[in-house]
């Protein structure tokens, strides 16, 4: 019974392993873009369009403006 609860705690260990793995290797070609101006900027524009969308759908959605 004590192999029960060695995989037992090995599952939760995996995952918060890979999440960060996977996290990781998104991000990584990401952050590479903030080494040139150009392309930081772009970057930065995006991600401020990204965001600026979803504050004015979430606040439509919820009724605030």
């Amino acid at each position: 019974m004590p192999t029960f609860w060695e995989n037992l705690i090995r599952y939760p260990r995996f995952f918060i392993s890979s999440t960060l793995g996977l996290v990781f290797i998104i991000t990584g070609p990401l952050f590479n873009l903030l080494n040139k101006p150009k392309s930081a900027l772009l970057f930065a524009i995006i991600v401020f369009g990204i965001l600026s969308g979803l504050l004015i759908t979430l606040l439509l959605m919820l009724d605030i403006i």
